[in-house]
């Protein structure tokens, strides 16, 4: 007796010439609906499923193949003989082969004017069962549902090498590939924040030469839809593969320069943590004002720059080692510049706000968590000013622009800079009066300095950070407040002349 496989597919990319190769190999074929018409007209001599079932299929396709017939013939055990004789009974023959990939259900939510009607059509049922059922009984049945997979099946069969282990990579296969579609589907039904169970997929991007560190194992994956701006839908146009260090760092950059929209920006960061930003009337302008905040630390730096890079630009970024550069686009001058350093990466990212719908998940030992976009934008409209002193129009704008910079340093956190350039940054100390230290210590060299101001991530616990930028020519200090000794700082600030402001927003950035 011919062996049966069971042939149904939305994608029917290269089913012709699979079923052709199954026939050569004294397999009957049964099919459904198109598929069937695609095999036919391509010259295989396939059977409807209906002959298999002797019911026709109804309610518009959405029942054809969920029958005993084809379940029975598809669970049955073959080394189970009372599963063997049952199906003799019912003159059920066992499928050995299901071969299945499913409606298209990403590809009907992509469309710009999907509607739920089209959406929920779109969910397979029978598919997924037929899957699941085959992935259920691998040992006995050959399950396939990537279309990659078809020439190795034949390679394997002609090599007589369908081992247990392979027919059991294929069924895990299936059971990612149909956890991954029921996820996708959760995802667009559900309309909790936080519902109680969390269904994430992710599609393998790449596989990467090694993590954070070279004795760590990683790949990449990204959503199956990926955000507009981000760097899952970035294009490379030069150097290597991106690194596991390189994704997060440029994911970091891509976060930082989204606050400053309004103005030609540079952001230049290290290590996850901004070494320089520059906002000016121009994009140069801008290059050589974060160039400046730090000479020494942009050395194989990130660098993303919210306009096209020009010419003038790239022959200043051209002039140091950067590992990426990330841009909306490069003019044909500036790209040609750049590329000609091998290893360094170019990429292009449609730029745009970040998604406000999106949440950040961090993975913690047994678990994830789960939170809302830090994405409170500061202006100075909304700090209070608790200090006798009042800032300057010039200072407050500083203010503003050091509150947007700091949350996106690692806590604790502490900037120093004009109204569109950093001039010091000390991040991840475990002292706020540390990190007050060392961005002080970087910025006060600066010859703009006189026009410095201080950005603190989260309050001071106490006042030692108000009168150390003091003591240092600090004139205004922005903090979010909310410290039990927040009058000890205002009292510090009057005592030696500085504004000091509350925005009333922390940004903590562990």
């Amino acid at each position: 007796m011919k062996k049966l496989a069971l042939l149904s597919v939305s994608d029917k990319t290269g089913i012709v010439d699979f079923a052709k190769q199954l026939e050569a190999r004294d397999y009957e074929v049964v099919s459904t609906g198109g598929t069937l018409k695609a095999l036919v007209d391509g010259g295989v001599k396939a059977i409807s499923v209906e002959k298999i079932t002797n019911f026709d299929e109804m309610l518009d396709g959405r029942v054809k193949t969920l029958h005993p017939r084809i379940h029975a013939g598809i669970l049955a055990r073959r080394d189970n003989e009372t599963h063997m004789q049952q199906i003799a009974d019912q003159g059920i023959n066992p499928i050995d082969l299901v071969c299945v990939n499913l409606y298209p259900f990403k590809e009907t939510i992509e469309k710009p004017s999907v509607t739920d009607e089209e959406a929920i059509e779109n969910i397979d049922i029978g598919g997924p069962s037929m899957l699941r059922a085959a992935a259920k009984n691998s040992q006995d049945v050959i399950v396939i549902t990537d279309v990659n997979d078809y020439a190795e099946f034949i390679k394997r069969y002609d090599a007589d090498q369908l081992d247990a282990d392979y027919h059991r990579h294929l069924a895990a296969k299936v059971f990612r590939h149909t956890a991954a579609y029921d996820a996708l589907i959760a995802q667009y039904l559900t309309k909790e924040e936080f519902p109680e169970k969390l269904t994430l997929t992710y599609e393998k991007v790449q596989d990467m030469r090694y993590g954070e560190n070279s004795h760590q194992k990683a790949a990449y994956y990204s959503e199956p839809i990926p955000e507009k701006y981000s760097l899952a839908n970035a294009k490379q146009l030069h150097g290597k593969e991106l690194s596991y260090n390189n994704v997060r760092d440029a994911d970091a950059a891509l976060r930082i320069i989204a606050e400053f929209p309004e103005q030609p920006a540079v952001v230049a960061l290290k290590h996850m943590n901004p070494c320089g930003i520059g906002t000016a009337d121009d994009l140069l302008s801008a290059w050589n004002l974060a160039y400046e905040s730090d000479p020494i630390s942009i050395f194989g730096g990130i660098i993303a720059l919210n306009r096209e890079v020009d010419l003038a630009t790239a022959e200043k970024m051209h002039a140091i080692f950067l590992e990426i550069v990330i841009a909306p686009s490069f003019t044909d001058e500036a790209y040609d510049v750049l590329a000609k350093k091998k290893n360094i990466r170019l990429l292009t990212v449609p730029f745009g706000p970040i998604d406000a719908k999106g949440k950040d998940e961090v993975s913690v030992l047994g678990g994830m968590l789960v939170q809302d976009r830090d994405l409170l934008h500061e202006t100075a409209a909304n700090f209070k000013v608790v200090s006798k002193v009042q800032p300057t129009a010039e200072q407050l704008k500083a203010l503003a622009f050091g509150q947007n910079a700091v949350k996106h340093v690692k806590s604790n956190a502490i900037v120093v800079t004009t109204a569109n350039q950093t001039l010091g940054v000390g991040a991840g100390q475990p002292n706020r009066i540390d990190s007050t230290k060392i961005a002080i210590e970087k910025a006060e060299t600066k010859p703009n300095y006189d026009q410095a101001i201080l950005a603190s991530d989260a309050f001071f616990p106490m006042d030692d950070c108000v009168e150390f930028a003091a003591k240092h020519g600090i004139k205004a200090i922005v903090e979010p407040g909310g410290s039990i000794k927040d009058q000890d700082s205002i009292a510090k600030a009057d005592e030696l002349g500085v504004a000091l402001v509350f925005s009333g927003a922390r940004h903590f950035k562990h």
